[in-house]
């Protein structure tokens, strides 16, 4: 390009100097020869290069000018400068700026390169020697201001779902998992034709809608259920949100209350929404045949979701484990509803370990299913921790395995009472009045109910 005025002349761009993207122009004086005066012009790289070559082949060029690439006039750029242009170009609304600036943005803009340098000279080659660790540091930049662009959008959607502030925030700051879902969705979208010239923005937005993810949102929130658990059903639902509704509607057909529709899909597994209802049906039908009552199964299910985790035949050695030790349907069904853990919590390992100490208290094995039947809760109880400290204890009070026996066929409660909160101050009590060790050995054994009873409200009364 050429300058014409009435004192100076341009004729030739000279030198490039270090400034970004930047060449320098010698204005000289066409009175004074000897006087010259340097005018720096900021432009795009690719013009400066076509005017270089535009110059090259001039007619009666005595000195063909070299023309260089645009890549080598562009010098390295500054780590904040990269920062900043990053940023810009990944922020899903555009800052204002003056006309004339050299990054102009604007709302419209379809992609970064109609206002910004292509985000490739972000990353060119440079002297550096944390070359490597600087593009592992920008990617890694770039997919967080990414990610914070889809919680936006994602935001925004819920808040056209009428969805409070505080509560979209809180919601969104626990689903970093399906967030990164929209994001990788988004991106793939790119790759179909109607969507090749779509912004980020817009293929986000379109994903969200297609999941329909707030309407999921709003109807789980009708249904009783907090923010907690409704981000980690989102997460477990892996992007299937319809299998989320169909298994509450499941739920419901048996019966599980709207209080506890969330705690049985948070605690039935990972894997709960992969599961067909044909092969729930077959849990609860099975259940159904064995004496658990139909208008029983939601209590039963919001009590031990994780039956629902376990396949037909593993759900089916658990009841024959219980049935070995004969119990019929009725005592099972009973069994069952009374403390529902008692099928589906523990492992079957852990059930035969206590089973097998039960045993060593003289229990036939057909007692020990009485036992259960009666009083399930002592499959709750732990061997290390209480019963053995228990049984030392009472030992220590003259009390034989006959004697025991016979308190755990009266009162089975008593082996799962707290031994320090609940047996050692009432035999603390017995001791303060008078009564030798060896008596209330013989006086648990004949009564062993006393154990059980509130020492403030009625043995204390009554001595």
């Amino acid at each position: 390009m050429f300058f014409s005025c009435k004192t100076y002349n341009l004729y030739l761009p000279c030198s490039s100097v270090p400034l970004r993207n930047s060449t320098s122009c010698t204005i000289f004086n066409c009175q004074n020869p000897n006087e010259h005066h340097s005018i720096l012009r900021k432009h795009n790289s690719k013009s400066t290069a076509y005017l270089l070559h535009h110059l090259s082949h001039k007619d009666g060029a005595p000195n063909p000018i070299p023309i260089p690439k645009p890549s080598e006039l562009q010098d390295p750029m500054p780590h904040e400068e990269k920062v900043k242009v990053l940023e810009l170009s990944l922020v899903r609304k555009r800052t204002p700026q003056f006309p004339g600036s050299i990054y102009a943005q604007s709302p419209s803009d379809s992609d970064v390169g109609s206002s910004l340098p292509p985000l490739r000279t972000l990353f060119q080659s440079s002297d550096d020697k944390d070359e490597e660790e600087e593009e592992k540091e920008m990617i890694m930049r770039a997919l967080d201001i990414r990610r914070k662009v889809t919680e936006e959008v994602f935001k925004e959607a819920m808040r056209k779902g009428k969805f409070g502030i505080t509560y979209t925030t809180n919601l969104v700051g626990r689903l970093s998992g399906f967030i990164d879902y929209i994001m990788i969705e988004a991106a793939n979208l790119k790759r179909l034709p109607e969507y090749s010239n779509s912004t980020f923005n817009l293929r986000a937005k379109i994903v969200i809608d297609d999941s329909k993810v707030v309407p999921l949102i709003r109807w789980l929130k009708h249904n009783a259920l907090s923010y907690p658990r409704i981000a980690k059903l989102i997460l477990m639902s892996s992007g299937k949100l319809e299998a989320v509704r169909s298994f509450v509607e499941w739920l419901k057909s048996v019966h599980v209350k709207g209080e506890f529709l969330g705690v049985v899909m948070v605690n039935a597994g990972e894997n709960i929404f992969q599961r067909s209802h044909v092969e729930l049906d077959e849990i609860v039908l099975y259940l159904e045949s064995n004496g658990v009552r139909r208008d029983w199964m939601g209590y039963v299910i919001s009590r031990c979701p994780q039956l629902l985790s376990y396949s037909l035949d593993e759900v089916k050695n658990r009841a024959q484990f219980y049935h070995d030790m004969g119990l019929n349907e009725k005592d099972f069904g009973t069994m069952v509803f009374d403390f529902p853990k008692v099928l589906g919590y523990y492992s079957l390992e852990e059930m035969n370990a206590k089973v097998n100490y039960l045993k060593e208290f003289g229990l036939q094995t057909k007692d020990v299913g009485r036992l259960l039947a009666f009083r399930p809760q002592l499959m709750a109880c732990s061997i290390e921790e209480q019963w053995k400290p228990l049984v030392k204890y009472l030992y220590y009070y003259g009390i034989t395995q006959d004697g025991m026996r016979r308190m755990l066929t009266i009162k089975p409660m008593v082996f799962c009472a707290d031994l320090q909160m609940t047996i050692v101050p009432k035999v603390r009590f017995f001791e303060d009045i008078g009564v030798r060790n060896d008596a209330i050995g013989n006086m648990l054994v004949k009564f062993p109910p006393l154990l059980t009873y509130s020492l403030n409200k009625k043995i204390r009364p009554v001595v």
